[in-house]
């Protein structure tokens, strides 16, 4: 009997220091239109994962790309695509639409 509760209070031992699931990362969302993001820079906290959202408001196909750390999604006019954020260290990521070179870019910056 000592042995059961010993295991059950472990187990919850174990669950209380489980990392944060899914549904408690922040989410950020950003837009693209007229192949520019909106919002053009995203500030999030540094050293915590977190979810981003990017909706394609074009009537083109748009690809959201970051080199570092490596995220792509290639987005169909009008739909929206979800990709989760490893935690990243404090700094200024660049990110930019990789069908359409030539238009501005974007940043993410870890603080």
């Amino acid at each position: 009997m000592r042995s059961i509760a010993f295991t059950a209070l472990a187990a919850l031992a174990c669950l209380a220091c489980a990392p944060a699931g899914a549904e408690d990362l922040k989410t950020y969302k950003i837009s693209i239109k007229g192949h520019k993001f909106d919002p053009a820079e995203l500030h999030v906290a540094a050293a915590k994962p977190f979810f981003l959202v990017v909706t394609n408001q074009d009537d083109a196909a748009d690809e959201f790309e970051m080199g570092s750390p490596p995220l792509e999604k290639v987005l169909q006019p009008g739909a929206s695509g979800q990709m989760r954020v490893r935690p990243l260290a404090p700094g200024r990521f660049t990110f930019f639409d990789d069908f359409h070179p030539d238009t501005p870019k974007g940043a993410i910056v870890a603080e």
